[in-house]
C-alpha cells in the first residue's frame, strides 16, 4: 500500500526531472537541497575525517560496534553527491546496522574523471584494513552512480589481491554506463526521476573519452567471480532496473551469493526518502540484517 507522501515525493521528482537542466553546481546545490533537508536519527554523532587522504566522515548512529564498518559510496551520477546529500541514508544504515558509516568525499567529475573515485575508494578502503579494520567486519555500500563504484572497488581490489570485505549492499546501482539496457528506453515515462538523455552526458563527463565497457567503469562487463555475497535493492520504476538485475544475474551464475529484491512502484534510491516513506526504512532494515549477518561470524584468513 503506498504511504500518503509517496504521491508528494514522485510528484517533486518528475519537477526535477522535467526542469531545464542547470549547470553542474546547481546541480550539486539540488541534490543536497533535496536530501539534505533530512533529520538524522537522535544521538547521531558526525565525526570529520581524513582516510588514506581522502575526505570522509564517520557517522554513528548510536549502539554501533566499533569495529563494524560500512564503507559508504555516495550516489550523484559521478558528477554530485556530498555529505550533506547521503548524511541521513548513511545515518539510517549505521542506525539499522549497529554499525559505524564511513562516507567518503570520492573526487567528482568534470574535474576529475575515470578512474578517479576507484582510486579513491580503493585508498580508503585499504586504509581501513591498515588501521586494524577486519576485512570481515566491513561492507561496502553505495547507491546509483556509488552502486556501480562499489562493485568496480572490489574488482580492483581483487585484482590487486586485496582482502574482500565481508559483504557489499547496491541500492539501484548503476552498472552499465553504455546506457543500452533495454529498461533505459521501456521504462522512461515510468521513472519520476532519471532522465537517460542526461545520465548519458554526464557519463561522458566522466569517463572523459574512456571506454564505457571498462569493467572498472561499467562493472556489468566485469568478471564477477569470487565477490562477496550481494544485497541489490532496485524499484521497478527506475530506468537503471535492468543495470541492478542483470548484474544480479551474472553474479549469481558466477557463483557469487547474491539476494536480489526488486521493490515494487519504487523510484530511484528510494531508501534516501525513509524519512517520509515507510518503504525506505523497511528496505533499511532489511540492509542492516543483512550486514549483521555477514559480519557476524569472522573469516579465518586464507593462506
Amino acid at each position: 500500500m503506498e504511504s500518503s507522501a509517496y504521491a508528494q515525493i514522485r510528484s517533486r521528482l518528475q519537477s526535477m526531472k522535467e526542469a531545464p537542466p542547470g549547470d553542474i553546481e546547481q546541480s550539486r546545490a539540488a541534490l543536497d537541497a533535496l536530501l539534505g533537508r533530512y533529520p538524522l536519527p537522535e544521538g547521531t554523532q558526525v565525526e570529520p575525517a581524513v582516510v588514506g587522504g581522502v575526505d570522509a566522515e564517520w557517522i554513528d548512529a548510536g549502539d554501533a560496534d566499533a569495529d563494524r564498518i560500512i564503507l559508504y559510496l555516495h550516489g550523484g551520477a559521478y558528477t554530485r553527491g556530498s555529505f550533506v546529500s547521503h548524511r541521513s541514508l548513511a545515518a539510517r544504515l549505521s542506525a539499522a546496522s549497529h554499525a559505524r558509516s564511513l562516507v567518503i568525499a570520492y573526487r567528482l567529475a568534470p574535474e576529475h574523471t575515470f578512474p578517479a573515485p576507484v582510486e579513491d575508494a580503493t585508498t580508503a578502503y585499504r586504509r581501513l584494513l591498515q588501521n586494524g579494520i577486519r576485512s570481515d567486519r566491513l561492507v561496502i555500500a553505495g547507491d546509483s552512480a556509488g552502486g556501480g563504484l562499489a562493485v568496480a572497488t572490489l574488482l580492483a581490489l581483487r585484482e590487486a589481491g586485496d582482502p574482500l570485505p565481508a559483504g557489499v549492499v547496491l541500492l539501484s546501482p548503476w552498472t552499465d554506463l553504455t546506457g543500452t539496457a533495454d529498461s533505459v528506453r521501456t521504462l522512461a515515462q515510468a521513472d519520476p526521476w532519471l532522465n537517460a538523455e542526461r545520465l548519458s552526458l554526464v557519463a561522458g563527463l566522466y569517463l572523459d573519452r574512456a571506454d564505457p565497457r571498462n569493467p572498472l567503469a561499467s562493472p556489468l562487463y566485469g568478471d564477477l567471480r569470487g565477490l562477496p555475497p550481494l544485497l541489490v535493492q532496485v524499484g521497478t520504476d527506475e530506468i537503471l532496473l535492468d543495470d541492478a538485475t542483470t548484474l544480479a544475474e551474472r553474479a549469481k551464475a558466477a557463483g557469487v551469493e547474491v539476494t536480489l529484491e526488486i521493490w515494487e512502484q519504487m523510484w530511484h534510491v528510494f531508501q534516501a526518502f525513509a524519512a517520509e516513506i515507510p518503504e525506505g526504512q523497511e528496505a533499511i532494515d532489511r540492509i542492516g540484517t543483512f550486514v549483521q549477518q555477514v559480519t557476524a561470524h569472522p573469516v579465518a584468513p586464507s593462506r
